[in-house]
């Protein structure tokens, strides 16, 4: 069409409405790029699991539990305990969901999963519960700030860890408990598979997508976007 018949055209149109020429995929590009985005999608659904439910265990003597775990995940973390030979294990949280927020130590995670941990074996001597106050966001990188303080005010040195959690959750928790001790600190995280769906094929599982779902978006906030007051 000439560029004649272009101006007759817009003109009619009161000079809204422009032609111009633009490139656009062919068949055989389509097909590269469909080919490509299946590559990408069968890379994230091999790789996407392992890299956010992580264990990278660091040689240490402190031990913490993060006290919200369902029970399958403190049972690894009694494992953990006793073949570690840890002297202590420290259980974190914050209050429990539902709550309203802050009442007392008591109604806290921490509480719920020392008494757990009790219940499976540890003697209640050993188990240390060291809850959080804060409630809504964060709560991970808040109940990590609780336990530095703790040690702080109990003058207990810790330069190094072990954190026990769920699955998706781990590399997560890994990242704000390093933020929340510093780098002067080395943080080993262990992550507790999920007993309910086989993490090999986590996509047929509804639970799991919402796990890798959810957790995969949090820790993308938490790696770009969070930025704790000193």
């Amino acid at each position: 069409m000439s560029k004649l018949v272009n101006d007759e055209i817009a003109k009619k149109f009161c000079g809204i409405l422009t032609r111009r020429e633009r490139w656009g995929l062919s068949w055989y590009g389509w097909l590269i790029a469909a080919v490509f985005s299946i590559l990408f999608a069968g890379f994230l659904l091999l790789t996407v699991y392992p890299f956010l439910a992580v264990t990278r265990r660091v040689d240490t003597n402190v031990l913490v539990v993060e006290g919200w775990v369902h029970e399958y995940a403190i049972q690894a973390g009694v494992a953990e305990f006793k073949s570690g030979h840890y002297p202590r294990v420290y259980v974190t949280g914050g209050p429990v969901t539902g709550s309203g927020g802050y009442t007392t130590d008591y109604n806290t995670g921490a509480n719920v999963g020392a008494w757990l941990l009790r219940n499976a074996g540890i003697p209640s001597e050993l188990v240390q519960m060291v809850p959080s106050h804060v409630i809504g966001r964060d709560r991970t990188y808040y109940s990590a700030v609780a336990l530095r303080d703790w040690f702080s005010e109990q003058k207990i040195a810790v330069h190094s860890l072990n954190v026990v959690t769920e699955d998706t959750h781990a590399r997560r928790t890994r990242l704000l408990f390093q933020e929340a001790f510093g780098k002067g600190v080395r943080v080993g995280i262990i992550a507790v598979p999920n007993r309910d769906y086989d993490a090999r094929y986590w996509w047929r599982y509804s639970e799991a997508v919402r796990d890798v779902i959810g957790e995969g978006i949090a820790y993308i906030y938490a790696r770009l976007f969070f930025h704790p007051a000193a």
